[in-house]
């Protein structure tokens, strides 16, 4: 892609975006960077989820936290598999995509909330990771009928996060509690505006009200904290995850968005060397910082990608897995491959 179109934005930049959409069919040649063991190691990525997946098309791993929260592993593996360039209809994995749709929009409740029961003590994330899968996968939907009720889903699930935003403009784990923090606000802001994207009504006060919590929980070394009340120092992942929803929101020279880049490049890196400090979230971390190095410049991307590519090529197993900060398998194959595939920019969360 020549230059740096606008990504859109949630509410706070005015007019109505369009909808997006992806490509099923492959490219013809690889993309700068994307080498050949880069594709296999996608692939071999891909086939291991392919067969983890569960017949009522969640994914889940035993033994590990992705068993307990198959909202959010389904929405991150099937976000993976849309940025293969598959939709619920065209691609390899289109089943795949078919049945984990399936399975997040049965998992939504009256209310509004996209989780399972047994995730009742941390429903939060996987929501917004559901409406993020969702908002990529509803603008690609051919089925009219099933556009529909994806964007029914949609609309009740924005409806419930905005209810849930604490007087700070933050969200925590559970949509009952009047608490905040940053990695749950990170995900609903990512939903939101996916969900907005493809024409779904977010209010304009919740939009602004969370990007005041991210301006709260900034402190002076350009990092964000895990609060607004800006205890326990900065969070390198929390703040590569802030810098992607000011992305989102087109705030690309916002000066909190440009300190906070600085501090992501010398804090989280290019996965040269595992930050001590954060190695217990380390593809957390770069599940972000790969998509600001990928939206903030050229530059930037050709200085991460061929390092933290080569690692995370050296880091998978035979059977085509990663292990992901403790969560499980299923997680780090969907982290991993996610970022190896973000050069074909099939994603429109990925439109520069």
């Amino acid at each position: 892609m020549n230059g740096r179109a606008i990504v859109l934005t949630l509410l706070s930049m005015i007019g109505a975006a369009g909808v997006l959409t992806a490509r099923a069919d492959p490219p013809p040649s690889l993309p700068p960077l994307v080498t050949p063991e880069t594709q296999d190691a996608i692939d071999l990525g891909l086939e291991y989820l392919a067969r983890m997946q569960s017949r009522d098309g969640a994914w889940r791993h035993s033994g590990s936290w992705g068993g307990r929260y198959p909202t959010a592993m389904t929405a991150l593996s099937g976000l993976t598999m849309l940025a293969n360039g598959n939709t619920a209809t065209q691609g390899k994995y289109a089943q795949n995509v078919s049945r984990a749709a399936n399975f997040l929009l049965a998992s939504a409740q009256p209310s509004g909330l996209i989780a399972r029961e047994e995730e009742s003590s941390s429903s939060m994330h996987g929501h917004g990771f559901a409406m993020l899968f969702l908002g990529q996968l509803c603008g690609m939907e051919e089925d009219n009928e099933k556009q529909e009720r994806i964007a029914a889903v949609l609309r009740r699930a924005v409806e419930l996060t905005a209810r849930s935003q604490s007087r700070r403009g933050g969200w925590i784990y559970r949509p009952d509690s009047s608490d905040d923090e940053g990695s749950v606000t990170v995900t609903q802001l990512q939903g939101l505006r996916a969900s907005r994207n493809v024409g779904i009504t977010v209010p304009k006060q919740v939009i602004d009200q969370a990007m005041k919590y991210l301006d709260m929980s900034t402190l002076p070394d350009g990092g964000i904290s895990y609060r607004a009340d800006r205890q326990g120092g900065s969070r390198p992942p929390i703040t590569a995850a802030a810098v992607a929803c000011w992305y989102n929101a087109g705030l690309y020279d916002y000066p909190s968005a440009v300190k906070a880049l600085d501090y992501c490049k010398q804090r989280v890196g290019n996965g040269e060397a595992r930050t001590a400090s954060f190695s217990g979230h380390y593809y957390y971390a770069h599940l972000y910082m790969a998509q600001i190095m990928w939206l903030s410049s050229k530059e930037n991307w050709e200085w991460y990608f061929p390092t933290m590519r080569d690692w995370l090529i050296a880091q998978q197993a035979p059977d085509g897995s990663w292990e992901g900060d403790g969560v499980g398998k299923v997680y780090g194959t969907a982290v991993a491959t996610f970022i190896l595939q973000i050069p074909y920019g099939y994603l429109p969360i990925l439109q520069r």
